[in-house]
């Protein structure tokens, strides 16, 4: 039995690549990511951006109460291309953005375990902004490749969810001449199924489908010269169940809740500084809270956008 329920965890830890975070269904976005000016994308021309930062949590079962002895620390760093060009589509400019991360993690789940290497990828073929007045704004569609390291049966040594997912996007931002700033991107997540879960190591491969998720990255902030500072953070709450091979999961006492769905809200402070040549800096740390069927704790960010 305690086997069996590690392996249910599988998917709290699979996806651990892009995010360093976990939940019963992998994070392939690097929830929290986007903040300031997320829905104004720069001037065509080509944009390299670092995200790197550190991320330590509990897993939390469907009550918001923590799982003994399951825990996870965890480095990342994503690399990323962003590219706008100026042909033009519906008035707005076509660009297009890759994503690859890096993750060295150490997971406790009855076992513990260390294991560095890539994570999955991202890759945005279409992506078109736009920009009137105060406003700025742009739509997409992510596809999320499994790319990463996945180890059957043993989720303490996988880095990749093992499964292809799609997201489309909207995000959008308000830039006002006093130098105030609402930026938000909102996604829904959509996932196929990992054929190759395994509930413990030896155990015949089965069918896991993790639900579908709406969430949303925002930020609320001052700027003042090259200055800003602000709170920023992130929401997700996943809205079908997941599903082992077809069947919906059920309730499981003092673990998981029926149908294994997750949420989480983050918040913290934020702080950005551009200098001379364009170069934006972004730190900041968010709290996770009101979390249900995932790790919950402490993420710490450091972002970098360069124009190349």
């Amino acid at each position: 039995m305690n086997n069996f329920r590690r392996g249910l965890a599988a998917c709290a830890l699979a996806g651990l690549a892009a995010t360093a975070a976990a939940k019963e269904g992998a994070d392939q976005y690097p929830n929290g990511a986007e903040n300031w000016l997320a829905g104004a994308l720069p001037p065509p021309g080509t944009y390299f951006l670092n995200y790197f930062g550190y991320y330590g949590g509990e897993l939390r079962d469907g009550d918001g109460d923590k799982v003994p002895g399951a825990d996870v620390n965890a480095w990342f760093d994503a690399l990323r291309v962003v590219h706008v060009s100026e042909h033009r589509i519906l008035g707005g400019n076509w660009g297009w953005y890759a994503i690859l991360p890096l993750v060295a993690q150490e997971v406790s789940l009855g076992t513990t375990n260390s294991v560095s290497g890539l994570g999955d990828a991202t890759f945005d073929p279409f992506v078109v902004s736009w920009h009137r007045g105060d406003w700025h704004w742009a739509v997409g569609m992510s596809i999320n490749l499994p790319t990463g390291r996945y180890r059957e049966g043993d989720p303490t040594q996988s880095i990749g969810a093992n499964y292809w997912s799609v997201e489309p996007l909207f995000a959008v931002s308000y830039l006002n001449p006093e130098g105030w700033e609402l930026s938000a991107k909102f996604m829904y997540n959509i996932k196929a199924s990992n054929t190759d879960f395994r509930p413990a190591p030896g155990a015949p491969k089965m069918k896991y489908a993790s639900g579908d998720e709406l969430h949303l990255d925002y930020l609320a902030g001052k700027r003042f010269g090259p200055w800003g500072v602000g709170l920023s953070g992130y929401y997700l709450r996943q809205v079908t169940d997941d599903e082992l091979d077809g069947q919906r999961l059920a309730a499981n006492p003092g673990l998981w809740s029926a149908g294994r769905r997750g949420q989480v809200f983050a918040i913290g402070p934020s702080a950005t500084y551009t200098n001379a040549s364009g170069v934006h800096f972004i730190a900041q740390w968010q709290r996770e809270t009101r979390v249900e069927n995932r790790f919950g704790g402490d993420k710490f960010w450091f972002k970098a956008i360069v124009p190349l």
